[in-house]
């Protein structure tokens, strides 16, 4: 039953077109410019298994509900959708513990607003025997040192939820290219109680949101200042010692998201693969010419057309030689990547062709 309830959620009507991409939140705002961000510093129960039930709803009048068939399928993915394997998921051997109707309450109405109002940038999985997992992937916004990226997260709703946050890692590889994303995966922000804030910075039982929690780490986290996230830096935003380390530090982060886009084209999380494939070709030749942008002299992050450069000191030329292999790298790849995404299509192709007879 529980599960049949979670799935009815998506017999509500289909999401405007003309409605603001962006969702916000009435205790934080999540446009980046206007916002302040909760900095970081440098430094047992019952399982659920929900039974297997088929929705009631009629495929027009739902989001269509995948089990993994995204990767057989080029043309289109889901923002939202729910599927089964959650082998991979960080948490898949962690128990919620012992769970209310007010957690599944919670979690189906995180589901519902999910459904209805992700931005276009941000995908997310949940699944079918686990209502407690979710999985999402967060495109690092333009005028970044993370444009482009994709970027992954797993989630967990402990029995205490909406009590508490959701629990949060990051997909690092081992990489640290953000204040607040940790290499061991740890996500620093106040709304997750991960980090110190006042009033409606934390979390907040009866006003708090699965949706607030990705807007804000695409929106506050993958900003276009990373630098300043770091509280012993923050002050000196502003002043010229600040602006060039920050300058400095977005080389790094853009050096570091190069990486993640060949680990994501590796290896991508389950349930994502076509959309990595599909990504990443469409957005090949615009990385490829922001590398070559940024080897020329243009401050990473900026508009590529207007003309802002870096001075010719030790700092850039070491970026410059980095940058060039990162690129060689993600040339080849893309290349292979290529390959992937005929396959896609090919099947896709041919599931198509395919007339089911009587």
């Amino acid at each position: 039953m529980v599960l049949k309830k979670l799935l009815q959620l998506f017999c509500v009507k289909k999401k405007d077109p003309k409605k603001n991409a962006s969702a916000s939140h009435s205790t934080v705002s999540v446009t980046a410019n206007k916002s302040i961000l909760d900095p970081c510093s440098s430094g047992t129960g019952t399982v659920l298994w929900v039974q297997k039930h088929e929705s009631e709803c009629s495929s027009s009048s739902m989001a269509r509900i995948g089990h993994g068939t995204e990767i057989n399928d080029y043309k289109s993915f889901n923002q939202f959708d729910v599927v089964q394997d959650f082998s991979d998921h960080h948490y898949a051997k962690k128990s919620p513990g012992k769970t209310t109707k007010d957690w599944v309450k919670a979690i189906q109405s995180d589901w519902k607003l999910l459904q209805k109002d992700l931005p276009e940038s941000i995908y997310v999985r949940v699944y079918e025997e686990r209502i407690d997992l979710l999985r999402a992937a967060i495109v690092g916004p333009a005028g970044t040192p993370y444009h482009d990226g994709l970027f992954f997260f797993d989630v967990c709703f402990p029995s205490e939820y909406p009590k508490c946050p959701p629990k949060v890692h990051y997909h690092s590889g081992g990489l640290r290219l953000n204040p607040n994303l940790y290499a061991s995966g740890k996500v620093c922000l106040s709304l997750l109680n991960t980090w110190w804030g006042n009033g409606c910075e934390k979390w907040g039982k009866s006003n708090s949101t699965m949706l607030q929690v990705l807007v804000s780490i695409q929106g506050l986290v993958l900003n276009d200042k990373p630098y300043f996230n770091e509280p012993f830096y923050k002050n000196s935003a502003n002043t010229a010692v600040g602006e060039k380390n920050s300058l400095a530090y977005n080389q790094t982060a853009f050096l570091l998201s190069c990486k993640t886009m060949l680990y994501s084209l590796w290896k991508p999380p389950k349930h994502f693969e076509s959309l990595v494939a599909r990504h990443f070709h469409e957005r090949e030749r615009v990385i490829l010419d922001a590398c070559s942008t940024y080897m020329s002299g243009t401050v990473v992050g900026s508009s590529v057309g207007n003309g802002t450069k870096y001075a010719c000191d030790k700092c850039f030329a070491d970026f410059k030689k980095s940058m060039a292999l990162y690129t060689e790298h993600l040339r080849a790849e893309f290349a292979a990547n290529r390959t992937r995404v005929l396959e896609l299509k090919r099947e896709a192709s041919t599931e198509d062709e395919i007339v089911p007879t009587s």
